[in-house]
């Protein structure tokens, strides 16, 4: 059935009884309505993942909001910075000039 949402915990579920041979991936397919192709990239998912499978990359956009802050940061002590250069290289330029 397309559109359907599963939950976190159904998907652990259906992937660590195929991982531990308690059922096949055809059982669990009939028995749930699932295509066995989803079954299969639920699998690869915990296999990829371990326990951040499923988590709908909500660590992953909470690090990502950190690094964004951090770079912001660094691009603002940048601009500043560079602000301080020009200025300091325009008074040198004006001194020099007058020399």
């Amino acid at each position: 059935m397309p559109g359907r949402n599963h939950s976190r915990e159904f998907k652990l579920q259906v992937v660590n009884q195929i991982n531990s041979s308690q059922r096949t991936t055809a059982q669990l397919s009939r028995e749930h309505g699932l295509v066995p192709s989803l079954i299969h990239r639920w699998r690869k998912e915990v296999e990829a993942r371990g326990e951040a499978a499923f988590t709908d990359g909500v660590a992953t956009d909470r690090s990502a909001e950190l690094r964004i802050a951090e770079l912001e940061r660094y691009c603002g002590q940048l601009a500043l910075e560079n602000t301080i250069l020009k200025k300091s290289l325009a008074t040198y330029r004006l001194n020099k000039g007058t020399k």
